[in-house]
C-alpha cells in the first residue's frame, strides 16, 4: 500500500487492510450470527452474551491464528543486546519480585501472553488496533484462566477467550461479553508502558521476555503508519467529541482520559487525585515500519496523588475511550 501503511494481508496478523474495511465490515456484520460460529466455537455459549452479535466481526485470522504465548521465557536486563532504547515494553513491578518487561515488537504478533510473577498467573495483553497495553490477573473465582487470541475484534478491540470455557473477553474492559462467564470481569494490574531505555535504567537487575520461538518480524510494525490514519480499522461507532482526533492518544483512569498531547506539554498533571507525568523517549510502536524508529510519544507514569503509589491506567487511542466509557470525563483542562 502505497505510502507505508499496513498491507490488505501482511502476515502473520492476516488483518485486512483498511482499503477493504468498508466492504469487508458490511459482509462481517451480516455473517455475526453464532450459527456461523459453532463450527469453530463448539465450546462457547451463545446463549449468553451482554453485546450485539453484529458488533462483533472478524479481523482476519481464524482462533490462534495470532498465536498466544505461554511462559515467557526471561532473561536479565544486562543480557538483552536486541532492543533499542526507544522501544517500548509492558512494565510490571509487583511485591517484592523482579521487575519485569515484555517487549512491544514481541507482543505485536501475538497480542498475549500468559506468565506468571510473584505467585500470581498474569495475562500481558497488547491491541495494536487500540494501542491498548494492558496486564491482568488470570485468577477468577477460584480457577487460573489462561486465554488465546479469538480472531474477532468488537470496536477494533482484541477480543480475547479463556481455554477453560471458551467464553469471549473485551480487552480493553477485562470483562466477558459471551459465552458461561459473560458479565465477570479481570483485575487489571497497575502495569504500564514504557521505553525499554527507561525500564533498563530504572531494574539493572530486572528482567525482560527473551525473543519467543517462532518465525517472526520482530521488531517490525506490521502496522506501518496505522496512527496517522484519519479512521480507525474496523470501527463503525461515534468519534469522539470535542474535536479530538479518533487516533490521538489519551491517558485513562477509570472512566477520565487526559489528551496525551496536553500531559506532554506540561510535563506532569495533578488532577482527580492522581499525578501523571510524561518524559521523552519512547517511540511510537505504530508508526514507522521499525518499531525503534517511531516517532516520540513519550513515556507516562501515573501514580496515587497521595501515597505515590502506580496506579491502573492504559494510554489508548481517543476513539477506544469513547466507545468503551461512552460516558466518561474527557479532562481537557479547559
Amino acid at each position: 500500500m502505497p505510502g507505508g501503511g499496513f498491507h490488505v494481508r501482511d502476515p502473520p496478523s492476516g488483518r485486512v487492510g483498511p482499503g477493504l474495511v468498508a466492504v469487508f465490515a458490511l459482509a462481517a456484520a451480516a455473517l455475526a450470527a453464532p450459527d456461523r460460529w459453532r463450527a469453530e466455537w463448539p465450546r462457547t455459549n451463545f446463549s449468553r452474551a451482554s453485546v450485539p452479535f453484529a458488533e462483533i466481526l472478524s479481523g482476519g485470522p481464524p482462533k490462534d491464528g495470532i498465536p498466544a504465548l505461554d511462559g515467557a521465557r526471561m532473561i536479565p536486563v544486562g543480557s538483552e543486546r536486541r532492543l533499542d532504547d526507544r522501544e517500548p515494553v509492558m512494565v510490571l513491578e509487583l511485591g517484592e519480585a523482579k521487575p519485569r518487561a515484555w517487549p512491544i515488537r514481541y507482543l505485536t504478533w501475538h497480542e498475549i501472553v500468559n506468565d506468571e510473577v510473584a505467585g500470581v498467573p498474569v495475562a500481558v495483553t497488547f491491541c495494536p488496533l487500540c494501542n491498548a497495553g494492558m496486564i491482568f490477573d488470570r485468577r477468577l473465582g477460584g480457577q487460573t484462566l489462561s486465554f488465546g487470541v479469538s480472531g474477532k475484534l468488537r470496536h477494533s478491540d482484541l477480543i480475547m477467550y479463556d481455554r477453560q470455557t471458551e467464553s469471549w473477553w473485551q480487552q480493553a474492559l477485562g470483562e466477558a461479553i459471551v459465552g458461561k462467564l459473560t458479565g465477570r470481569k479481570l483485575t487489571q494490574l497497575p502495569g504500564w508502558m514504557e521505553s525499554w531505555g527507561a525500564f533498563r535504567a530504572r531494574n539493572p537487575d530486572g528482567l525482560v521476555m527473551d525473543e519467543p520461538d517462532w518465525t517472526r518480524s520482530y521488531g517490525r510494525n506490521p502496522y506501518a503508519g496505522y496512527d496517522s490514519l484519519a479512521r480507525p480499522f474496523l470501527y463503525n461507532g461515534e468519534m469522539p467529541p470535542h474535536g479530538i482526533e479518533p487516533l490521538s492518544r489519551v491517558v485513562r483512569v477509570g472512566n477520565r482520559a487526559w489528551p496525551l498531547e496536553r500531559v506532554a506539554r506540561a510535563g506532569e498533571i495533578a488532577e482527580a487525585g492522581v499525578r501523571i507525568s510524561w518524559s521523552r523517549g519512547q517511540a511510537s510502536a505504530l508508526d514507522s515500519g521499525r518499531i525503534a524508529k517511531g516517532r516520540e510519544v513519550g513515556n507516562i507514569r501515573v501514580r496515587d496523588a497521595v501515597s505515590g503509589h502506580d496506579v491502573v491506567h492504559d494510554v489508548i487511542f481517543a476513539f477506544v475511550f469513547h466507545a468503551f466509557h461512552p460516558d466518561g470525563r474527557w479532562m481537557l483542562g479547559n
